[in-house]
Formats: C-alpha cells, structure tokens, sequence
C-alpha cells in the first residue's frame, strides 16, 4: 500500500462521521431492545398450522410431527406473556382456548377491543361462560372465516362444524407446509454438518487452508471510514430514509398499508445504497482516472459462473449449523430476546402479493449485491491487506453484525458474518458471498412464506 497524505478536510470529516455513527449505532442498538422478538409469532404460527394439519397427518407421524396438542401449546406460551401486552387476536385465541374458570380470563373477558367483530365475540363467549348449553347459530361467526385458525378455535369453542372451511385439501396443504418448515433446517443442517466436518478434515490433512488472492484496492483505512461511517450510516441510514420514506407517503396516499410499508422498505432500502456506492464509484474513480465496468474491480469473479455458485452454495450450507446452534445456544441464555429485525415481523404478517414480491426482491437480490459490495468487496480486502487475512474477517463480519442494529441477533449475524468472509476469500469470488448471502435471506423468506395460513 503507497503511504498518502491525509487532507485536513478528509480527516475532519472521517471525525465527524465516526462521532454520528457512534451516537446513530448506539440509539439503534438500545432501540433494538424494545422490538419484541418475532421468534414468539414464529413459534405461535407453526402451531396453528400444525393444528389445521392434523386430520392429514399419518396416524404413524403423527408422534413426529404433533408432540403435544397444539391449541395447549399455544395457549400456555401465551400465558406466559402479561394478558394486557397481548395483541387482540392473541387475547381471543388465550381466551377461546383456556379452561372458563381462569381467574385471568375471568378479569380481563369484558376488557374493552377496538376491532368491533372481536367485541361481539366476547360477548358471545360470555353468554357460553354463563350458560354452558348456550349454542348460537354458526352463520354468526362467518366474519371470521378469513381466519381459518380463529374459526376453528370457534368451532371448538361452540362445538359446529367447520369441516366446510377446514377442508381435507386445505390440511393437506398445511400438512406439506408443516413438513417443508420442519424438514428443510433438518436437511439444510445435517448437510452443512457432513459438508463442515469435511472441509475440518482436508484442513488438518493439508496443514492448511486454500486462500485465494485478495486484490485490494489502494484504499487506506480512512477511506474505510469514509465509506462506512459516512456513506453507510450518516448518509445511507440518516439521510436518506428522511427522502425516501417523503416520497413514498406523497405518492401513496390511496394504496393499502401493507403495500405502503413495503415501498418505504423497497425505495428505502434503495435509498440506502446510493451514497455508499457513489462513494465506492468515486474511490475506484480516483484511484484509476475512470470507471469502467467492463474491470472487475471488486474480484466478483463471475467465471465460471457454475463453480462461483457452487462455492456460494457450499458456503451457505457449511455454514448453517453453526448460525442456528448460536442461535439456541443465546435462546438457552437469554429468555425472550428482543430486537429482533421488523421486517421479519412485517414479512410474516402481510398478505398482499405485491408487497410481498417487493420484499422478496429488497431481501434476496438488493440488500446481499449492496451488502456483499461494500463489507466483502472493499471492507474485507483492505482489512486484509493491512492487518492479515483472519483479523480482515473478524473485523469485517463484527462490523457487519453491528451496522444491522439488533443487539439480540448480533451474534449470530457475526457467525454469518464469518462464514461469508470465509467463502469470500477460499474461492476468490464476492460472487460467491453474493450467492451464499442471497440464499441465507431466502431460507428465512421461505420459512416465513410458508408461516402464512
């Protein structure tokens, strides 16, 4: 690397970027804490599925697939949640599926609901508290065949028949659902177990492990703050969103909430990446007199095409096991971990395809190209460079945890971190870690896919 003098403006504006990213990271990251986990509405929703599932479930899987009754699953995982912290829903299904001599429904059952069809609800299971003979006309609660697990909570509850909405194909439907969401992570982690144990194995035999060359750019460290503090978080996080979250409320003032929720997402996220990849054009720019995108400056190494993919498959299997066994292993330690990202939140709740096909393009093809780009395209080889292969992967992966603001999936993102530092440098191809990247935000995507009853 050619030693260069630093301009007094560079460095003052390196200063000002560290001190707003410190304070911007740290509200993010105490912010984090409030949001609840959305690991209690995954776990919830794979239950309700499992229970819309059982009359297709084999009678000899049945002990694999529906260890405990479901509605009993849920109801004590939401009993253990303060009833007044409850969502709505969540306060009828606790209420439909608890014992009528609760205390704890006893006291909140006349508890005041905004959404009016709960209301009558409650007031139709009061007359069943009161009078236990009580059976009203089923056509009563065709309100909530929208939702098929609240209408068969009912149909439990008032004891009709909900066999016309419940059909046989539609629980075999979640029956091959409930099978995707339980055998997927199994496949995925026994093959990325057999895939890690060999590449373990040919490390210990070789004595070493295949690196391959890092082209750097002639960047120094400052130009890393530059990049990531400036244009990453006061620029991409700060700036930006103020833009892009105006235009989408001025232009989408007729269309649903959920579709609003994923343009801001879509646009911000868009939004987001332009500094930093104007300040990545500027640099190469500068170092070489021009841009030209024909020169792969990045190493993204697209040919051949079919080993770059290959090594972003291997990447992401290998590394698999370990993200999920840090994950039960801060699960174990921590009891209800918070900050957990909103958009998982957001993905698991809508029900527009729109919004759902924009979000599926901002998780899967934008955020990995934009991400890999900056922390394994630049961050990563200059790290590299400068303080050796290993500590250039530690660093970078550490940084990149951190700049997804949630304290409560810091780790793992670290653990992933690695693994794409790792694929990155063993095949020599930021496609590879763009490939591996991508296919990590699709499994979550696709297990929240099939989340939706």
């Amino acid at each position: 690397m050619i030693s260069k003098n630093i301009s007094k403006s560079k460095l003052t504006l390196a200063f000002i970027s560290i001190v707003i990213t410190f304070f911007v990271w740290q509200q993010g990251l105490r912010d984090s804490l409030n949001r609840p986990s959305v690991s209690f509405d995954i776990s919830q929703k794979e239950q309700e599925i499992a229970e819309l599932s059982v009359q297709s479930i084999p009678v000899n899987l049945k002990k694999f697939f529906i260890i405990n009754d479901p509605v009993d699953q849920i109801n004590k995982s939401l009993s253990e949640v303060s009833f007044e912290e409850l969502t709505e829903r969540n306060k009828l299904i606790r209420i439909i599926s608890s014992e009528s001599d609760d205390p704890i429904i006893f006291k909140n059952i006349s508890k005041d609901f905004e959404n009016k069809n709960f209301k009558f609800l409650i007031d139709e299971i009061e007359k069943k508290s009161n009078n236990n003979s009580y059976k009203p006309n089923s056509d009563k609660f065709d309100l909530f065949k929208g939702d098929r697990f609240l209408y068969h909570l009912l149909s439990r509850k008032f004891d009709f028949d909900d066999s016309s909405l419940i059909t046989k194909s539609f629980s075999s439907k979640m029956f091959l659902k409930i099978l995707a969401i339980r055998l997927i992570p199994l496949l995925t982690i026994l093959i990325g177990s057999i895939l890690a144990l060999k590449i373990l194995w040919i490390t210990i035999s070789l004595k070493k492990f295949g690196w391959q060359e890092i082209l750097s750019l002639d960047l120094e460290l400052i130009d890393m703050v530059l990049l990531i503090a400036g244009g990453f978080v006061v620029l991409g996080e700060v700036v930006s969103p103020l833009i892009s979250i105006s235009l989408v409320e001025l232009f989408s003032k007729n269309i649903s909430n959920e579709l609003s929720q994923s343009l801001k997402i879509f646009f911000g996220y868009l939004f987001m990446a332009i500094p930093p990849l104007g300040i990545v054009y500027y640099q190469i720019k500068s170092l070489n007199g021009e841009f030209t995108f024909k020169k792969d400056y990045l190493q993204f190494n697209f040919l051949p095409i079919k080993y770059a993919i290959i090594q972003g498959i291997k990447g992401w299997l290998t590394i698999v096991p370990f993200v999920l066994l840090i994950s039960l292993i801060m699960n174990s330690l921590i009891d209800n971990q918070n900050g957990s990202n909103p958009l998982l939140e957001i993905v698991l709740n809508n029900n527009n395809y729109l919004s759902f096909f924009l979000l599926f393009v901002t998780t899967t093809l934008l955020a990995p190209l934009f991400e890999e780009i900056i922390f394994r395209g630049i961050l990563l080889p200059t790290l590299s460079r400068d303080f050796g292969v290993i500590s250039g992967i530690i660093v970078s992966a550490f940084i990149f945890a951190l700049a997804h603001l949630s304290l409560g999936e810091m780790p793992p993102l670290f653990v992933l971190g690695i693994g794409l530092g790792i694929t990155r440098v063993a095949s020599g191809s930021l496609f590879s870690s763009v490939i591996m990247h991508s296919l990590w935000n699709g499994l979550t995507f696709l297990n929240l896919f099939l989340l939706r009853t």
